[in-house]
């Protein structure tokens, strides 16, 4: 069964993330929001696991987090904004929030 894992606390506070991205099986996906976004800045560990995950896994960031921290995202990132989150939500089989 596909997941989607959503993260939303800074990678740089604990071990979230990496938890996460060891548990990501075929077919997940990881949406970022929040303070999470911050994964997302160039040259930082984070971002270089985010960077190496297998071609298949979807990686997407809450478009609002995203512009409220003034980020810029990689060609692999996808934005999607609070209806595409919903809809996100329904397409996958479950739904994991790392709180």
């Amino acid at each position: 069964m596909a997941t989607l894992h959503v993260l939303s606390h800074s990678p740089f506070g604990d071990s979230r993330l990496h938890s996460c991205l060891r548990l990501l099986g075929a077919g997940d996906a990881v949406l970022l929001c929040g303070d999470a976004v911050y994964a997302l800045q160039p040259g930082t560990a984070p971002c270089q696991a985010l960077e190496q995950l297998p071609a298949g896994t979807e990686l997407f960031v809450l478009d609002e987090d995203l512009q409220a921290r003034v980020l810029k995202i990689s060609g692999r990132v996808q934005c999607v904004d609070y209806p595409a989150f919903v809809a996100l939500s329904c397409r996958y089989d479950k739904v994991n929030s790392w709180l």
